[in-house]
């Protein structure tokens, strides 16, 4: 898969080709040169391809990748500054850590708003403490700005519940 970079360069040079196709179709039809009227289709054609290019380059945005996260699933979202996610109880403290930074990454958008301009996002594991009853443990939480850029990882606020944790993962066990 391209970059975000490589797909601005490509459509860059394909920019520079459709100037260049251009000049040259500008000088077939001064000239008369019979294949003046394909020119126009290369240029064209070029110009789509560029367009293209620059509008993958705007769509494609890889979200930076946590080191130790963990794979997380969203249980509760209204699309506005709560959410909770479910993760491992076998967890460490530093993989729940990078875990609740990489969902607070992955899940805010610019669609999202609350009341403070924050979203939090709170982790919890399911313990079952006996059988036919589960209770849900909640083992953390991230917070971080909704306006700022989605690659500021070191203003996102972690709070990590080590004890809550440590029980969920020796019940667990």
């Amino acid at each position: 898969m391209f970059s975000t970079e490589q797909l601005v360069l490509v459509a860059q040079g394909l920019a520079i080709a459709m100037v260049i196709f251009g000049a040259v179709t500008t000088i077939a039809f001064i000239a008369k040169w019979g294949f003046r009227y394909r020119m126009v289709g290369v240029t064209s054609f070029t110009g789509v391809l560029a367009g293209g290019a620059l509008g993958l380059s705007l769509a494609l945005y890889q979200r930076p990748m946590i080191p130790n996260a963990q794979a997380f699933v969203r249980v509760y979202d209204r699309s506005a500054g709560q959410l909770v996610i479910t993760v491992n109880p076998k967890m460490t403290p530093e993989q729940l850590e990078a875990t609740l930074k990489q969902a607070a990454i992955d899940l805010s958008s610019p669609g999202r708003s609350s009341a403070d301009g924050m979203i939090t996002v709170r982790a919890r594991v399911l313990v079952h403490t006996e059988p036919g009853l589960t209770q849900p443990l909640y083992v953390g939480a991230a917070v971080r700005s909704l306006d700022s850029k989605r690659t500021d990882v070191e203003n996102i606020q972690v709070q990590i519940d080590a004890e809550t944790l440590s029980k969920a993962a020796a019940q667990i066990s």
